[in-house]
């Protein structure tokens, strides 16, 4: 479909347009909604028309978030490994949201939608904080609001400049589009050459569950490290044993440790990320027995359940 059509199907059918396109893009699929809006907002003819433009922006978006919401609040921090799988570092997406948390709470939604990648990984974060609905609700759509608010506004303020915008692609929509797709293709490449990258980085030998227990109660227990972020030891708790560690700090904290002492590092998130990147970056200092734990946090435990009488 070409400008000319999708400026049309918007006036028939802007509100439902504005609905789906929004509730896809906040349900984490590549279909960004704020052109969407702009141009929705463009073709407005009164203030009713923003308002249930609006509306239909905030419902879709709210509605998104609460089911992210209850993902997280149902299965924990493991629903962000589809959220993060083409991340070089695929827990990086969830230390960034949980600084934001640490330090604003439930409220950082409202801030939200503006930072790329966060707008869908906050939901969940917060359910598996198990912040209280209301103030997850209040937070999401307060921050819904300023989102498609904004670009809503901006489209009805500049509808000149937007539609001079649409006649543009119009007459030459081939060769934009043609010059938006090598775009995107570079981008997939780009991704697609990250995720083998850290592949590469994560092919070393990781310790099991069962293995680590086994290591655990021996005369001589390995150092395990819990990479977990703040807000999630605050929320399920310290592990016992372990000690609690961060990359950014590691090479000063493991300045006086012994470099034959086994070391096991853990984190709680997607394809042990956090873990491999410690691990890597003890080898680099000279520590010969680290592993990585399969599964992490949520293997660990549940190994723990199993394994308790």
């Amino acid at each position: 479909m070409g400008a000319d059509g999708i400026a049309a199907a918007l006036r028939s059918d802007a509100v439902w347009i504005v609905f789906v396109n929004a509730l896809m893009q906040q349900l984490g699929l590549p279909v960004p909604a704020v052109p969407t809006l702009l141009v929705a907002g463009s073709l407005a003819l009164s203030y009713g028309q923003l308002g249930q433009l609006l509306a239909a922006a905030v419902l879709a978006s709210l509605l998104a978030d609460l089911l992210w919401y209850a993902a997280g609040r149902a299965f924990g921090y493991r629903v962000l490994a589809s959220l993060c799988k083409l991340s070089l570092n695929p827990g990086s997406c969830v230390s960034s949201a949980e600084l934001l948390f640490m330090r604003w709470g439930v409220w950082s939604l409202v801030v939200a939608k503006f930072v790329p990648g966060f707008s869908t990984v906050g939901p969940p974060i917060a359910g598996s904080l198990k912040f209280s609905v209301p103030a997850f609700v209040a937070a999401s759509a307060l921050g819904a609001s300023l989102w498609a608010g904004a670009a809503v506004s901006a489209g009805w303020l500049l509808r000149s400049e937007v539609q001079r915008a649409i006649d543009t692609l119009s007459r030459h929509g081939a060769t934009v589009f043609g010059v938006l797709g090598a775009v995107v293709a570079v981008w997939l490449a780009w991704l697609l050459w990250r995720k083998r990258r850290f592949a590469r980085m994560a092919d070393i030998p990781h310790i099991s569950p069962a293995a680590l227990a086994e290591a655990m109660a021996s005369a001589a227990p390995p150092l395990l490290l819990d990479f977990r972020g703040p807000a999630q030891i605050a929320s399920n708790g310290p592990i016992a044993g372990a000690t609690p560690a961060q990359l950014g700090t590691l090479s000063r904290a493991s300045g006086e440790w012994p470099k034959q002492r086994q070391i096991v590092t853990l984190c709680a998130c997607p394809n042990d990320a956090t873990a491999v990147q410690a691990a890597r970056q003890l080898m680099g200092l000279g520590f010969e027995r680290v592993q990585p734990l399969r599964g992490g946090y949520a293997s660990w435990m549940e190994h723990l359940a199993t394994a308790a009488p």
